[in-house]
């Protein structure tokens, strides 16, 4: 079976600051990065633009939609006027939503026109499952589009919105990050950042997505490090560990009342501290064969040789007495005997 394989794959974006979504523009080959093109989504026809070229590698090769055709100005046109419309809808809904009263916990963020308008989708959040099926009825009834509904998380809100982060600066969800990673508290924990509350959440009251940009190499530098409230030894003395830098490279002891910066390379683990100390104090307790104590392994002693006559040290053969024969070095074999042919005699 024939394997088909797209030519040409690019990533479109529909936002701003967005997800990019692959699609096979293997039809339209002179397509550049920054053109508008239509194409056909779960949620109907979108315009986005194309904002890179992808290797087939890395593509799903198998759920590949095509491009249908590059926008016209009309299209772009279309899309800024009801853009434009967008804020209207989103105060009718929220008016909507007020006069029905059975929506309490849900917040409207925005309204978003599909291009040619032909679609309208209303983004919310709620702590709970809310049932907008009415509202949906009513809106649809009143813009005469299809309206749909659709919950989004609280960062995903923040993204949208937009505005300044708890740090003073434009939120990094709304300026530069396309997709959201998991925060857990341990990040905090091993930055040494304090776990306030006003000190760790961001402006959608969730953990802050910053605390991941430096997690992976405080994890890294802090290999070498002790533990706080671990002693150790160091160049002053023995001490207690107080506090880490672990950029730094350095651990804050506190040694008799003093605290000292100290590096790594410097501090040694009490335990082994101790057990290199006892074992310096000790003499050997076994000299010549056997193992020392220390550890270290030294030859037993090799038994005196016997004596040699003078002769066979100096390479000679002692003397033999004149009726000796020299040994032979060969063997001669034995003679075998013949068997007697019968009818031979004897002599």
């Amino acid at each position: 079976m024939a394997v088909m394989t797209a030519g040409r794959v690019v990533g479109v974006r529909f936002h701003d600051v967005g997800k990019l979504y692959h699609f096979d523009a293997s039809a339209y080959p002179d397509s550049q990065l920054g053109d508008f093109v239509i194409v056909e989504t779960s949620r109907g026809r979108q315009l986005g633009q194309i904002m890179g070229i992808i290797p087939p590698d890395r593509a799903d090769m198998a759920n590949l939609k095509p491009i249908k055709r590059l926008a016209t100005a009309r299209d772009l046109l279309m899309n800024k006027l009801y853009e434009a419309k967008e804020v209207e809808a989103l105060i009718a809904c929220r008016e909507a939503a007020a006069e029905m009263g059975d929506l309490e916990g849900v917040k409207f963020i925005k309204a978003q026109y599909n291009y040619d308008g032909s679609m309208l989708s209303f983004l919310y959040t709620s702590e709970e499952l809310a049932n907008t099926n009415k509202l949906r009825k009513r809106l649809g009834q009143q813009f005469r589009v299809r309206v749909d509904m659709r919950r989004i998380g609280a960062r995903d809100a923040a993204k949208m919105l937009g505005e300044y982060g708890a740090c003073g600066g434009p939120r990094c969800c709304s300026t530069h990050l396309t997709d959201f990673s998991p925060i857990s508290i341990k990040m905090a924990k091993e930055q040494g950042i304090s776990l306030n509350p006003s000190e760790i959440t961001g402006m959608c009251g969730r953990l802050r997505c910053c605390l991941i940009y430096e997690y992976e190499q405080y994890v890294e530098a802090k290999k070498g490090l002790p533990r706080i409230n671990k002693m150790v030894g160091t160049p002053h003395g023995e001490g207690k560990v107080i506090d880490l830098n672990p950029l730094m490279g350095t651990a804050t002891v506190i040694v008799e009342e003093t605290r000292y910066e100290v590096h790594r390379d410097d501090i040694q683990p009490l335990a082994e501290l101790h057990a290199l100390q006892q074992k310096a104090a000790q003499p050997y307790a076994k000299e010549g064969g056997g193992v020392c104590d220390c550890g270290a392994r030294i030859r037993p002693e090799r038994p005196a040789e016997e004596e040699k006559p003078a002769a066979e040290v100096g390479g000679e053969h002692p003397a033999r007495p004149p009726d000796e024969k020299p040994p032979s070095g060969r063997r001669r074999p034995r003679r075998r005997k013949r068997p007697q042919q019968p009818g031979s005699a004897e002599n």
